[in-house]
């Protein structure tokens, strides 16, 4: 594909750049120092201490985003989570569809391995709970209409930090002198919203001594974010405990009690918040496994359950953009048409004709597609020049572990990356911003009890690079400001 960096459209600012450089180095150092003392804050991964944090990354003026495709986002949410609740709940659909992944990607069959074998013992709780994040880039091809990127139904990150940026950029609007701005800025209560839900699915129990318990990592570089929402229960709903434990504590520590409820210690946890699990890295072996299938057995609600996790992987995308898959899935024509709409190009690599197929596509135009694996967490995609020589590599078997997606191309916005330990004063760069929105279901595979789209997080990234996670290093935190 011919596009080069003079035929993307560049979208207005939010306010006139460059800033004069006094002010800017001044509203610099206020933004650094509102975010460390408002929680728009990590650890650090260079050089950790438990003890430290330093601000997270963010975009000092919010990035332009068209309004009516944020708002098209945000009316589309509930419906995504309505298809996503019915792929999760379709047992011959995940099997069909990932066959041939969980043959060559061992951890996407460890994961399958606990499905069927909860699914042969029957499950014990048929209530879940998912807090979704689907993440669009608009595609300035298609004239900025938003394209999907993907679904994450397992630690969907950033809806406590990004709850702040609203706040944040108003605070620094403000003290530039463009407090006429904030109109612009939509409401964000993405930290509440996930929360709620939380506490809807532990009231469901009717287990008032229980606990929710938040499955972490070893090291949590990302500590504010996961507080954010722990302390928020605790506040709103001081009634409600909440306990942290990594999967290596919870084989230590779990067992089943005599009704099949979760106990941890002494404490019976009744739901389950996974903020860790979602990558190989996080099992060190098989207690952490069977930390996962005890979890599994269990009478807790789970967000997500094994099969909610499943229904997110990338095969599991890409089978549902094949024509006539979604009506499997929901029945009014016109919801279909809205998913369909921000559906880019998905094809499948197995090994087969369509598969062969899509080989031939990418290697022909290689800049168009992006390879991507069943991994969450950022920094596992392979792009543009680099496809060839990752599919030359592959043995034909493992290309099943791997999907081809149509690139999307977004428009720049500019404006100020601020990153700790940048140089001062930052310069203006050319940024693509991608836009997460948040939903929230809970319900039995018969019967949805709460469905609700609950908040959205924008991650701006430099133009010139491929990936755009916050918690991997690559984007910054950022607001979308609406444009017409």
């Amino acid at each position: 594909m011919d596009t080069t960096v003079s035929d993307v459209p560049v979208l207005e600012s939010c306010i006139p750049l460059p800033i004069e450089t006094d002010q800017l180095l001044e509203v610099v150092e206020k933004a650094k120092d509102w975010a460390i003392m408002h929680g728009a804050a990590m650890r650090s991964k260079a050089d950790f201490n438990p003890d430290a944090l330093q601000f997270a990354p963010f975009i000092l003026t919010p990035s332009s985003f068209p309004r009516k495709e944020f708002e098209k986002a945000v009316e589309l949410q509930v419906t995504l989570n309505e298809l996503m609740h019915a792929v999760s709940h379709d047992f011959d659909f995940l099997r069909e569809t990932l066959q041939g992944t969980i043959k060559v990607d061992p951890f996407t069959r460890s994961l399958f391995e606990i499905f069927e074998m909860v699914l042969n013992e029957g499950i014990s709780q048929p209530q879940s709970l998912a807090l979704l994040r689907s993440d669009y880039l608009a595609n300035f091809l298609e004239s900025n209409a938003i394209k999907q990127v993907e679904i994450n139904t397992i630690a969907s990150s950033f809806g406590g930090i990004s709850t702040l940026m609203a706040p944040m950029h108003s605070f620094i609007l403000t003290e530039l002198g463009h407090a006429d701005k904030l109109p612009k800025l939509p409401e964000n209560r993405a930290l509440s919203g996930l929360c709620d839900a939380m506490v809807e699915a532990w009231k469901l129990q009717n287990r008032p001594h229980a606990a929710i318990l938040f499955v972490i990592e070893d090291i949590t570089y990302n500590i504010c974010d996961q507080r954010f929402h722990e302390f928020y229960i605790r506040e709103k709903y001081p009634q409600i405990q909440v306990i942290r434990r990594t999967l290596t504590q919870i084989h230590e520590q779990g067992k089943l009690g005599a009704s099949g409820e979760l106990l941890i210690g002494d404490l019976e946890a009744a739901v389950i918040y996974f903020r860790a699990g979602y990558e190989p890295g996080h099992y060190y072996g098989q207690n952490e496994w069977a930390a996962r299938l005890l979890m599994e057995r269990s009478q807790a609600i789970k967000c997500p359950s094994i099969q909610y996790h499943l229904a997110g992987t990338k095969k599991v995308q890409q089978a549902l953009a094949k024509p006539g898959t979604l009506k499997r899935f929901i029945s009014d024509e016109r919801k279909i048409d809205t998913i369909k709409e921000i559906f880019t190009g998905l094809y499948s690599l197995d090994k087969n004709e369509q598969g062969d197929e899509a080989v031939k596509l990418a290697l022909g135009d290689p800049e168009r597609y992006v390879l991507k694996p069943q991994r969450e967490g950022g920094g596992n995609n392979v792009y543009g020049a680099d496809i060839p020589g990752a599919l030359a590599k592959m043995a034909e078997d493992e290309r099943s572990a791997w999907i081809l997606m149509e690139r999307i191309f977004p428009p720049v916005s500019k404006g100020y990356m601020v990153r700790p330990g940048g140089k001062m004063p930052p310069k203006i760069v050319n940024l693509v911003s991608e836009l997460g929105i948040f939903g929230a279901i809970i319900g039995t595979k018969d019967k949805i009890v709460y469905n609700k789209q609950v908040g959205h997080m924008l991650r701006t990234k430099l133009s010139s690079a491929n990936e755009g996670g916050v918690a991997a290093g690559l984007g910054a935190l950022d607001s979308p400001y609406m444009i017409d």
